[in-house]
């Protein structure tokens, strides 16, 4: 059954936690289709909720792209839920986090779990490659892991998650690496089995071909979520007809800013000047605004003793 969750803000962490996690299984869940943006620090992030997206993607690619890393996890756990708990507190919708494969085997992946649910992550979702993976779209040697390891991942993290609304999402890389729909649905209700909530199936093609192909044998057994960053020109309405639960746009908040920031330096540089950007870039009222200086202004009358004028 679904549930009715509204996110309000809330000082309890404990609370919070609840009503995120509880927020994100409704979306994952919902018989209408549910878009998360990615976001990659504090600021992508209020950029997007004051969007009107009801939920984040916590992108491993963009997150280790601002701290100057490769997508291969070269950026520690740590760093990831550092990451991670500035976009969770920056905002009032739900976090689902890129997780790669969990960093490890069975008890890295848990840790690494249980971490970002202290943060107030509202779920993770774990892909089946071996440690260290390399983001899906470089070059051809993806090695997965073997099923029943990889089970044992998701069957740990579901243990050591002390909430049940936690979200975990098991990312299928099968066709990622060159293997069939066969070996993409052997492995997903293997992961289903093991206690996932839905089921990313992941797709290089540009086309969603495969991907709708995926959904159809699936038959729907547990929600299915995409990442359409190659297949970006299908229609939403395929989707919708394919039954797809979630679609992650999933790193486009990063590749939009550094499109932005090339332009900026380059005519500046030329330029010598500012002038002929400042219409075409974020006024400071704008950035004031989005990270809410104005709270802070209320909160020094209430709080700060107010000085009379005239006085010495």
């Amino acid at each position: 059954m679904i549930r009715d969750v509204t996110v309000t803000a809330n000082s309890n962490n404990g609370t919070r936690q609840a009503s995120t996690a509880s927020a994100l299984r409704t979306l994952v869940c919902s018989n209408e289709i549910a878009f998360l943006m990615e976001a990659h620090d504090a600021l992508s992030a209020s950029v997007a909720e004051a969007a009107g997206f009801r939920g984040l993607w916590a992108s491993g690619l963009s997150i280790s792209s601002c701290l100057g890393y490769r997508d291969a996890n070269e950026a520690s756990w740590t760093e990831i839920v550092d990451a991670v708990h500035r976009i969770v507190e920056a905002t009032q919708i739900p976090v689902l986090v890129d997780g790669d494969s969990g960093f490890g085997n069975f008890n890295n992946a848990r840790l690494f779990a249980r971490k970002l649910h202290q943060r107030g992550a509202a779920g993770v979702c774990v892909e089946d490659k071996s440690f260290p993976k390399k983001n899906s779209f470089v070059a051809d040697r993806h090695s997965l892991a073997e099923i029943g390891e990889f089970c044992g991942r998701l069957q740990a993290i579901r243990d050591h998650v002390p909430d049940p609304e936690f979200v975990v999402v098991a990312r299928i890389e099968a066709l990622i690496a060159g293997h069939g729909q066969d070996e993409a649905l052997t492995r997903a209700h293997a992961y289903a089995d093991a206690g996932a909530d839905a089921i990313l199936i992941h797709s290089r093609k540009p086309d969603a071909a495969e991907i709708l192909a995926f959904s159809r044998a699936w038959r729907n057994r547990l929600p299915v979520v995409i990442v359409p960053t190659k297949y970006y020109n299908a229609p939403v309405a395929q989707y919708r007809a394919a039954q797809i639960s979630t679609v992650i746009w999933a790193n486009h908040n990063m590749r939009a800013a550094i499109s932005a920031m090339r332009q900026v330096c380059d005519r500046i540089i030329r330029d010598e000047s500012t002038a002929g950007i400042e219409r075409d870039v974020a006024t400071l009222e704008d950035l004031f605004d989005l990270l809410k200086y104005q709270e802070l202004s209320a909160a020094e009358q209430k709080y700060l003793p107010q000085i009379a004028s005239g006085a010495q």
